[in-house]
């Protein structure tokens, strides 16, 4: 491989986790998704030309998509479906691009991805804590949250707060801040939390690539601040249905 596509490759690679993540609703799962990838990528010659992040949101996709549990009604959505959505709303890829990275003609994506936005609209709704010390900022994230049809379970400024609200709303899904200033640590929270409640996580933070180093535990679903809220509805989807069908299989408590 030329130095130049492996110094490429290694600046991708916290958004390849952040996208292979999101697809797999776990950080195992999704790292190992990653690296079966990179496999794939270091020891095949480029055929087109592709920019190297995406060739990554490529590789992962095709290795995704070649796993038959990966598709099937009991997702909702197929699994182009989903890749598109990820690939347009938490990663900020264009329509055009992410259709060449899934490999179907440009109308198809954006047939698929019109279908994919009206099964959104039908909602998987859950009950939501929110954890952001900036009071404006959670004021702001509370209004996204309603606009995508959920309820508010309460809305934690410190650690300390967060985990006594947790305890007493037990919400389906945790939105939490990394950094809560002088009220501590949202991360830290969250392992506090879910030590006796099972809830999926979102983390919202300005520097993502900070958290997927692929190093220590870190988060599986995470959201770049500022972010609209059909960014939000996709992640929630994710998030809450991949917890759903591991529940299903047993898999979590």
């Amino acid at each position: 491989m030329p130095e130049s596509l492996r110094s490429a490759l290694i600046q991708a690679l916290p958004y390849g986790r952040r996208y292979a993540r999101a697809l797999t609703g776990s950080q195992p799962r999704g790292d190992l998704l990653v690296a079966e990838s990179l496999r794939t990528l270091t020891t095949s010659r480029p055929t087109d030309d592709l920019p190297s992040l995406c060739r990554l949101y490529q590789a992962i996709s095709r290795h995704f998509a070649a796993q038959p549990e990966n598709d099937g009604p009991e997702h909702g959505l197929s699994v182009k479906q989903r890749q598109l959505l990820l690939l347009t709303t938490l990663e900020e890829v264009s329509l055009d691009m992410a259709a060449r990275i899934v490999e179907l003609p440009a109308q198809d994506a954006s047939e698929e991805l019109e279908k994919a936005y009206a099964y959104l609209k039908t909602g998987i709704q859950t009950s939501v804590l929110i954890i952001e010390d900036e009071p404006i900022i959670a004021m702001d994230i509370e209004d996204l949250v309603l606009q995508c049809g959920h309820r508010i379970a309460g809305v934690a400024h410190t650690q300390a707060d967060a985990i006594r609200l947790a305890q007493e709303t037990r919400p389906g899904l945790i939105l939490a801040d990394i950094n809560l200033g002088a009220g501590g640590d949202g991360m830290r929270a969250v392992a506090e939390i879910t030590k006796t409640h099972s809830a999926p996580v979102i983390y919202v933070t300005a520097y993502p690539e900070r958290l997927l180093t692929g190093e220590t535990s870190e988060p599986s679903f995470v959201i770049t601040k500022p972010f609209e809220p059909l960014t939000l509805a996709v992640a929630t989807y994710q998030a809450v249905s991949n917890q759903a069908l591991a529940r299903a299989k047993g898999t979590v408590a």
